[in-house]
C-alpha cells in the first residue's frame, strides 16, 4: 500500500515544467511527543525527497511528500525509511508559512552495538539481521519562502516530526516514540524535456 501511495505521486510530477524537492538534516531522540523540542546529545539524520501540490491556492495548498531517510542513534540503532505525507500549509504574503504532516512509513532498523545470544551453555555473537517496523507520523512544520512573488521559490523550513516504531519489542516494549527535529530546504528542479516538448 506504501509503495502504491508513493508511486502514485510520480505521474503528477511528469505533468509538471517543474517539481519540489526537500532536503533536510535532522536530530533524531527517542523521546514522547511534544515534550522535548531540542535534545542532547544529538543523533544525526537525513531526510530527501519530493513534493507534488494536489490543490493550491493563493495562500494555501494541500500537497503529498514522497521521502527517503536514514538517522543514526548511537548505542540504539540505525535505520533507513521510506514514506510517505498528506500536508496542509498556509502561506502568507510576505512568505512565512506554516502547518502540518500527516505521514505513514516503512523502517529497517539495525543494532549500533554487538548483538549475543546464550547458546550451549556460552553467548554466542549474533549477526544482525536488523528489524522491520512501520513508522507513522505527525509533523508540524514552519517556514519561509526566500522569493515570495515566485512560484518556485526557494523555501527554508524548520520540522517538529513525531513518530513511533511499530512492532519495537513485542515481548517487551511494543512501540518506540522517536521526535525528529528537521532543518531544510525546498527548491524546484525544471523537467527540461517537458519544457522542450511545450515549446515544439
Amino acid at each position: 500500500m506504501l509503495t502504491i501511495m508513493i508511486v502514485s505521486v510520480l505521474p503528477v510530477l511528469g505533468q509538471e515544467k517543474a517539481y519540489a524537492v526537500n532536503v533536510s538534516v535532522f536530530n533524531e531522540a527517542t523521546a514522547i511527543p511534544f515534550t522535548k523540542i531540542i535534545t542532547l546529545p544529538v543523533h544525526p539524520g537525513l531526510q530527501a525527497g519530493i513534493e507534488t501540490d494536489y490543490r493550491s491556492w493563493k495562500h494555501s495548498r494541500i500537497y503529498q511528500t514522497a521521502n527517503l531517510s536514514y538517522f543514526f542513534h548511537n548505542h540504539l540503532n540505525q535505520g533507513l525509511g521510506i514514506n510517505t505525507e498528506f500536508g496542509y500549509e498556509y502561506r502568507s504574503g510576505s512568505g512565512l508559512s506554516i502547518g502540518g504532516l500527516l505521514g505513514i512509513g516503512f523502517m529497517h532498523t539495525f543494532a549500533t552495538t554487538e548483538e549475543f545470544i546464550y547458546k550451549g551453555g556460552q553467548y554466542e555473537k549474533e549477526a544482525d539481521k536488523g528489524n522491520a517496523r512501520f513508522f507513522p507520523s505527525l509533523s508540524l512544520d514552519a517556514g519561509y519562502y526566500m522569493n515570495p512573488g515566485s512560484k518556485y521559490s526557494p523555501r527554508v523550513f524548520i520540522r517538529y516530526q513525531s513518530w513511533i516504531e511499530y512492532p519495537y519489542s513485542p515481548d517487551f516494549i511494543p512501540v518506540m516514540a522517536h521526535i525528529n527535529l528537521h532543518a531544510g530546504v525546498r527548491f524546484h528542479i525544471t523537467n527540461a524535456n517537458k519544457a522542450d516538448e511545450n515549446r515544439r
